[in-house]
């Protein structure tokens, strides 16, 4: 068997507006995690998979399992294209002080 690994990407704006839809939202984010998805960002998740066949597989449960409302979108990508993903981020913000002024004297 030839392992060409892929990933599998989900990404998913779902409707939270009524208990129903919160509820619809937590059971698929639950979901994802229980099947082994990572979370890359909110409502960004990924699997690994060894090949095609698994990356079908697993898009084929996410179908079956996806809310009533609201968007899914999956995306499979091979191992060495995620692995050329570029990580771009702001400024670190921190509210903890850097300075003497935390210094308490009793």
């Amino acid at each position: 068997m030839n392992y060409r690994f892929m990933r599998v990407m989900v990404l998913y704006d779902l409707p939270v507006g009524s208990s129903n839809e919160i509820r619809e939202y937590t059971r698929f984010r639950k979901y994802l995690i229980k099947s082994g998805f990572m979370m890359m960002q909110e409502s960004v998740y990924t699997k690994l998979a060894l090949n095609q066949t698994a990356s079908n597989y697993i898009m084929e449960n996410v179908r079956k399992n996806r809310p009533e409302s609201g968007i899914v979108q999956m995306i499979t990508i091979t191992e060495k294209q995620f692995s050329n993903m570029e990580l771009v981020t702001g400024k670190a913000r921190s509210s903890v002080l850097a300075t003497d002024e935390r210094v308490v004297i009793l």
